[in-house]
């Protein structure tokens, strides 16, 4: 069903909408890797990298991954620590799983040729509502509007009021420019992450701000999600131009496989740690103090070559660590 917002309710002038918001987009996007192409394989990896990870992560990333697998064939083809690998600091590891594996799906059963439609996307594995309609929208032009957290943001406080679930969808449904809908999806996904931002919205810079109800933060009656602190201590172990590591179990729920310095414990004065950093996995903080330590004996492990660090599955606080201690240009 289609939802029309009302004068009464602090609906816009659609057409208005559209208008100024593409006119915006089209003066002040930003200069973004991904946007240099509509092909399908691009778009497809940018969408998944962007997906919880800051777009200033991705940029360094996505490179590199190119780089390395510069097609769905390269990437069906190669194995799954060489992906890993290349994904190591972006975090949520399932996402380059996901990748993986619908490369394979297209390489090998689909003759390399993408989906065209959002629905048949979401066919594929890893593959969500959001996910399909980006990638549809932006390389095949399909007029399918998509909601992610900087769009319902958006749509809410145009509305003035919150609303989610399939009222938001059919929301964005109603507002999207059919004529261009990849520019339109990403130009209201840009509103959101640089101007209707979660704290502080640029309003007098908003395009649209004529055309909406709430001109500010608008109250959602959310309490902040409360983080957790942790403590942990790492032994970086090193001889003859190696490291000591070990890997995650290949039944681990989180990162599975992959390769980090051991956890030590017992250690109490902290002022002899080689150094600290910060740390932060969803709603935990962590406070990591790092010791130039022999591993504890029947440690299972094995000593990585520096040269080789390049090519393994690193943890996102491995490679933190490792690029703090030892020479930047070694760890990728």
């Amino acid at each position: 069903m289609k939802t029309k917002f009302t004068k009464r309710r602090g609906q816009v002038d659609e057409q208005a909408f559209r208008t100024r918001l593409l006119a915006w987009y089209d003066r002040n996007a930003r200069d973004l890797p991904w946007r240099k192409s509509c092909d399908p394989y691009r778009v497809w990896v940018s969408e998944i990298m962007l997906q919880q990870t800051r777009v200033a992560a991705v940029i360094e990333h996505y490179h590199e991954f190119l780089r390395r697998f510069p097609t769905v064939q390269k990437l069906a083809a190669a194995r799954e620590a060489s992906v890993l690998a290349a994904w190591s600091g972006l975090g949520y590891y399932r996402r380059a799983r996901m990748l993986h594996a619908t490369a394979k799906v297209i390489s090998r059963e689909r003759g390399g040729e993408f989906p065209k439609t959002a629905d048949a996307w979401r066919e594929l594995p890893g593959i969500g509502r959001y996910t399909a309609a980006a990638i549809a929208s932006i390389a095949f032009g399909e007029p399918v509007a998509v909601v992610d957290g900087n769009v319902e943001r958006v749509l809410q406080r145009m509305a003035g009021q919150p609303i989610s679930g399939e009222k938001v969808w059919a929301a964005a449904e109603t507002l999207l420019d059919r004529m261009r809908p990849g520019d339109f999806n990403q130009a209201m996904m840009e509103l959101g992450a640089t101007v209707c931002t979660p704290r502080a919205p640029a309003c007098l810079t908003c395009p649209v701000v004529g055309l909406c109800m709430t001109r500010g933060e608008m109250a959602t009656g959310a309490k902040p999600t409360k983080q957790n602190k942790r403590e942990i201590h790492y032994a970086l172990d090193r001889q003859n131009g190696s490291v000591f590591l070990v890997q995650r179990p290949r039944n681990s729920a989180l990162m599975a496989g992959m390769w980090e310095l051991p956890q030590i414990t017992g250690l109490e004065d902290d002022a002899k740690a080689s150094f600290r950093l910060r740390h932060s996995i969803t709603v935990t903080d962590y406070t990591v103090l790092v010791w130039q330590e022999s591993v504890p004996k029947g440690t299972v492990g094995e000593w990585i070559s520096v040269r080789r660090l390049r090519g393994i599955a690193l943890t996102g606080l491995a490679r933190k660590i490792l690029r703090k201690a030892m020479d930047l240009s070694a760890i990728p």
